[in-house]
């Protein structure tokens, strides 16, 4: 039988982070979020740091938007996520787990009994929560929100011709602002 495994994909602010590490939590399976960073940057040979900005982010500017990735060659961004692709894969076929972002729901919707949640909330949740949780910076939290959901968005669109965030792409779509952080967390492990 096939491990079980829930993918958490969710909107910058809307606590899916959290409601993920909870989840394995209170189950006692693991979580991968940052630990995925890790064996990135040590499968790859890629910086920690060079990973984090560019592991979530489609390439390129203009020219991705003319070419294909395929049709141009493959560059750091396509080798990272043949080992995102590839480490998400192994961790399923390892154990039940918890797996947040990352593309994970594309990656595993076929290899895994998965579940598969997006989790999201309004603006004003968002942007209150992130100043709490990542402290006052230049730009408005508003600002943080859209440009780090649009960066998103596009990663995952480009890497696997989905709309982020889209209904039918998931199992369960949680609003973490109507719901609450707790709430999300019993639903999911009534899904379990």
């Amino acid at each position: 039988m096939k491990n079980r495994v829930i993918t958490i994909s969710r909107e910058f602010g809307s606590g899916g982070r959290t409601i993920g590490k909870k989840v394995a939590e209170a189950l006692g399976i693991p979580c991968y979020d940052s630990e995925l960073i890790h064996k990135f940057a040590a499968e790859s040979g890629f910086d920690e740091d060079y990973i984090k900005d560019v592991g979530e982010y489609a390439p390129g500017g203009f020219l991705a938007a003319a070419f294909s990735h395929s049709a141009i060659g493959p560059n750091n961004a396509d080798y990272l996520w043949a080992i995102q692709y590839k480490i998400i894969t192994e961790l399923a076929e390892k154990e039940s787990c918890v797996i947040v972002g990352r593309c994970a729901d594309y990656v595993l919707q076929d290899k895994a009994d998965c579940l598969r949640v997006f989790v999201h909330a309004d603006m004003a949740f968002r942007a209150e929560r992130i100043v709490k949780e990542y402290g006052d910076r230049n730009k408005s939290p508003e600002h943080r929100l859209k440009n780090k959901d649009k960066r998103r968005a596009a990663y995952h669109r480009f890497y696997t011709d989905m709309k982020w965030g889209h209904a039918q792409n998931y199992d369960l779509t949680l609003n973490s602002g109507t719901l609450g952080i707790d709430r999300c967390v019993e639903i999911i492990k009534e899904l379990y």
